[in-house]
C-alpha cells in the first residue's frame, strides 16, 4: 500500500502533534506501508531553498525504509516567506505530489486542507483524522463556518479516524455517520525498562508535563500546591510569560514548584521515568472533551501513579482503579488526590505498575496497525463501489 500523508505545518514542530505525526508515519512504515510524508519544511542550515530539517532526525526516530519525505512549502518564496496559508500548501501539494493525490489513499488531519481536497479533488480517496470537533471548539463567530467545513469533509471522506470515542460520537451527532468511522487513540514510545523509582519519597517526585493552556488546568495545580507543604512538583513546558505569571502566584508555604520550561522530548521522558506521581489536571472544557493526550500515555509508559481530572475522555483510557480521580477545576480536590498518593507510597507504586502494564496497548506500533487496518477497509469499500 502507498499512502500520501499530508501535514501543512512546519516539521519539526514544538507542539505535541508534530511528534504524533512523525511517530504515526514511522509506525505505518514499520507496518509495511510505503508512506510519503508531505510536510511544510523548516529551512535547514543556511536557509537554502529545498534544504530542510529532517523531522525524524529531530525527534531521534529511525525512519523506516518505506518512508520518504516531500518538502511542500506553505509560504511564498523569499522575500515574502512570511506569507503562508493552507491554500499555498494545497497548490504546492497538487504540483509536487500529483501522483499521490490521484492514486490515493491520502491521509489528512487538517480540516481546511481536507475541505479543499473534498471540494477540488472529488475523486480523491482520503481519510480524515479528527482530533477535535471544530464545530464545537471554534470561537462562536467561526463555529458555523467550521461546521460547514466539517460537514463537507465527513460526507466526502472515505474514512474518518477519531482520536476518541467522544470525538466520534459528536461528529456522528452533528453530521451523521461517515462511510467508515474508527476510533484510534494516540500512542507512546514505551521504554523497555525503567530505573527504580524512589517510591518511599514519592511526595518529592511529582510531575506535570505539557502545555500551559488554561484548559490544561495547570493553574489549579499551582493553587493545589499551596496545600501540599513538603512536596516537590516539577512543571515541564509552558511559555516564558506564562511561567512568570505562575511563579508570581506560587505560595511560599506550599510545595516547592520547579518550573523546568520546555525540554527536548528525550529529556521529558527521562524526567517522567524518574517521577513517581504524574498529574493530568484538565478542566471540564470543550477542548478537554475531545482530548487523547499523548502525555497520559507517556505517564503510563513511565510507570507513574496518575492523578487525573474525572473526565469522560480520560475515562476512555483508564479504569476506576487505575488512577486517582478528582473533580475537574477544583484545586482542593486536586491537592487531596495528590496527597492521597504522596502519603501512601505503596498504593502509588501499585498504581504505577498497573498503568505501566496497560501502556503496552497504546504503543505507536499498535496505533500504526490500527490505522493501516482502517486504510485497508477503506480501500476494500472503494473497490466494491
Amino acid at each position: 500500500m502507498r499512502l500520501l500523508y499530508t501535514f501543512p505545518e512546519p516539521l519539526p514542530l514544538e507542539r505535541a502533534r508534530g511528534l504524533q505525526v512523525v511517530q504515526t508515519v514511522a509506525a505505518l512504515g514499520r507496518a509495511g506501508v510505503d508512506v510519503t510524508l508531505a510536510f511544510a519544511p523548516v529551512r535547514g542550515p543556511g536557509g537554502a531553498f529545498g534544504a530542510h530539517v529532517d523531522p525524524f532526525a529531530h525527534y531521534a526516530i529511525a525512519r523506516p525504509a518505506g518512508v520518504t519525505l516531500a518538502a511542500v512549502p506553505r509560504s511564498l518564496p523569499w522575500p515574502f516567506s512570511g506569507v503562508h496559508s493552507n491554500r499555498l500548501y494545497f497548490a504546492n501539494l497538487q504540483r509536487n505530489c500529483a501522483k499521490g493525490l490521484a492514486a490515493g489513499p491520502v491521509f489528512v488531519r487538517h480540516l481546511k486542507l481536507a475541505a479543499n481536497i473534498a471540494r477540488r479533488l472529488p475523486e480523491a480517496c482520503f481519510v480524515y483524522e479528527a482530533h477535535e470537533v471544530f464545530g464545537d471548539t471554534a470561537t462562536p463567530a467561526r463555529r458555523e463556518e467550521n461546521r460547514v467545513l466539517e460537514r463537507t469533509v465527513i460526507a466526502a471522506a472515505g474514512a474518518v479516524i477519531a482520536n476518541s470515542a467522544a470525538t466520534a460520537r459528536r461528529l456522528e451527532a452533528l453530521y451523521g455517520g461517515p462511510a467508515l468511522l474508527a476510533v484510534v487513540p494516540n500512542g507512546v514510545a514505551r521504554p523497555d525498562a525503567l530505573p527504580d523509582k524512589p517510591w518511599a519519597d514519592a511526595a518529592r517526585h511529582i510531575v506535570y508535563a505539557g502545555s500551559f493552556f488554561p484548559w490544561k488546568g495547570v493553574g489549579e495545580l499551582v493553587d493545589a500546591a499551596a496545600r501540599l507543604p513538603g512536596c516537590h512538583i516539577a512543571l515541564i513546558g509552558g511559555e516564558p510569560q506564562r511561567i512568570a505569571e505562575m511563579e508570581a502566584s506560587c505560595s511560599p508555604d506550599g510545595a516547592v514548584i520547579e518550573f523546568a520550561g520546555r525540554l527536548p522530548h528525550t529529556a521529558v521522558m527521562a524526567r517522567l521515568a524518574g517521577a513517581c506521581i504524574a498529574v493530568l489536571p484538565n478542566r471540564e472544557d470543550t477542548d478537554s472533551a475531545f482530548t487523547s493526550p499523548i502525555k497520559l500515555f507517556e505517564y503510563m509508559a513511565a510507570g507513574c501513579a496518575i492523578v487525573a481530572s474525572d473526565l469522560p475522555a480520560l475515562r476512555e483510557v483508564l479504569g476506576e482503579n487505575e488512577a486517582v480521580w478528582v473533580k475537574p477545576g477544583d484545586a482542593a480536590a486536586l491537592a487531596a488526590g495528590i496527597q492521597a498518593l504522596a502519603s501512601d507510597p505503596q498504593r502509588a507504586r501499585a498504581l504505577g505498575e498497573r498503568v505501566r502494564l496497560r501502556s503496552g496497548e497504546f504503543t505507536w506500533d499498535a496505533r500504526g496497525s490500527r490505522v493501516k487496518a482502517v486504510l485497508e477497509d477503506m480501500l476494500r469499500m472503494k473497490a466494491r463501489q
